[in-house]
């Protein structure tokens, strides 16, 4: 038996998804812990592209029970559908999915919201997906918050929505465009999201009790993580982050798990650095080097399609995640997109107001006065892409992979060669 966390460990799109389908094979239960539809796990499997929004990467595994923790922010309507496009596929997923009841959930107001606090921050705009997120989450800390139990009830959901309508709704007919902030109407809300709560109702359960029962059942349990670690609330590039806890710790926290019943951390990390939306980023690449990682890695944005701002690898960045983690192992994901990079950067340091520096400063301006301390490795310039076993990588991308695990002191369990299931190396046995 086994509780492993898998986390992002720098801005997200890591390559999360991929990982947590690989390593469910051993698992019995994976478990999502936070975020909310703004992320998008990608998983292709015999040539069959799944992007996951809500729905644990592990629902594609028919033996595995997927569960959807209460840190995880929901929107009804987008998780119906991620439902509907699975059975569509073939997939049976009324017996393996399992939604907390204690979830909050993503309102018509949350958008709203979310499109016009953008606006207003102009050119100091965060880059949100604009699905409600992050209101979503203020409204939770906030004691205002709607949860998934809540849509079983309407006298209750009756209630939460009509003071939540009038707290914001002069808000919302100022700001929205048109008259759609003011269009919404307490009923009609009601009742559509009355109908969600009837849909959902077979899913929705005590998660807390599910997984306290399979741990003390010895079930292998895996931890699904969203965005990254630097895009934590906390420990992230604040204030150009997420609105949840990405990092381990947010595992217990968002799925009623004791710290102690954590047994290992995987830390998945993309060859190269990439970041989505706004934000510092010391080591972005422009000109023909970034536009290269872009095509190559087919950075763009799995849920908005947005283009990832692409650079070297930033060590700095992940010593800091590496800290709030203490991952036991690596996953280097997208190895094969440097195939064709005659010399590769790894920034080790940055030089900030004349001095050498080799963790994140502090204060949300000074990680843009840092410029990038880079050590240059040599590439392989041959195609690595499917290859299965470590001894067919060439030497010298077998050294950049070993020098990153040096660099965090910590160990590769896989190496991520392309992005079909089996296109990967596979270092140890998780389970």
């Amino acid at each position: 038996m086994a509780v492993v966390a898998v986390v992002g460990m720098q801005w997200g799109d890591e390559g999360k998804g991929k990982v947590v389908d690989l390593l469910t094979e051993g698992a019995d239960i994976v478990a999502r812990y936070q975020g909310g539809n703004n992320a998008g796990h990608t998983v292709v499997i015999e040539g069959v592209k799944y992007v996951l929004h809500t729905i644990p990467s592990g629902i594609l595994r028919k033996d595995v029970l997927s569960v959807i923790g209460h840190g995880v922010v929901v929107d009804p309507a987008a998780l119906l559908e991620e439902m509907r496009l699975l059975r569509a596929e073939g997939h049976k997923i009324d017996d393996n999915l399992r939604i907390s009841a204690k979830a909050h959930v993503i309102m018509p107001y949350h958008r709203l919201l979310d499109r016009a606090t953008e606006a207003l921050r102009a050119e100091r705009k965060i880059g949100t997906t604009a699905r409600g997120i992050g209101p979503a989450y203020a409204d939770k800390m906030g004691r205002s918050g709607i949860r998934v139990i809540d849509l079983l009830h309407e006298p209750t959901l009756r209630t939460k929505v009509a003071t939540n309508l009038a707290m914001k709704g002069s808000f919302l007919a100022e700001h929205c465009q048109g008259s759609e902030g003011s269009a919404l109407d307490a009923v009609a809300v009601t009742a559509q999201y009355l109908k969600f709560g009837e849909e959902l109702r077979p899913f929705i359960t005590d998660v807390d009790a599910l997984l306290q029962r399979a741990w003390r059942e010895g079930r292998n349990l895996l931890l699904e993580g969203a965005q990254g670690t630097l895009l934590d609330i906390d420990h992230g590039t604040y204030p150009y982050v997420t609105s949840s806890s990405a990092a381990a710790g947010g595992s217990c926290i968002g799925l009623g798990l004791a710290p102690s019943r954590l047994d290992q951390v995987v830390g998945v990390v993309k060859a190269y650095t990439t970041r989505v939306g706004e934000g510092p980023f010391p080591t972005e690449l422009g000109g023909s080097l970034g536009a290269t990682l872009r095509q190559r890695g087919d950075e763009f944005g799995a849920t908005t399609g947005r283009p990832r701002r692409c650079g070297w690898l930033d060590i700095v960045g992940l010593r800091h995640a590496q800290w709030i983690n203490a991952a036991r192992w690596l996953a280097i994901t997208k190895l094969d997109v440097l195939d064709t990079f005659s010399d590769i950067g790894i920034c080790t340091a940055y030089e900030y107001e004349g001095e050498r520096i080799t963790s994140l400063p502090l204060g949300e301006h000074a990680l843009s006065a840092c410029a990038p301390v880079l050590e240059w490795m040599p590439g392989w310039r041959t195609s690595t892409t499917g290859t299965t076993e470590w001894r067919k990588l060439p030497e010298k991308a077998q050294r950049y992979v070993e020098h990153i695990a040096e660099l965090l002191e910590a160990d590769v369990l896989l190496v991520s060669t392309g992005p079909q299931r089996q296109e990967t190396i596979l270092t140890h046995q998780l389970w």
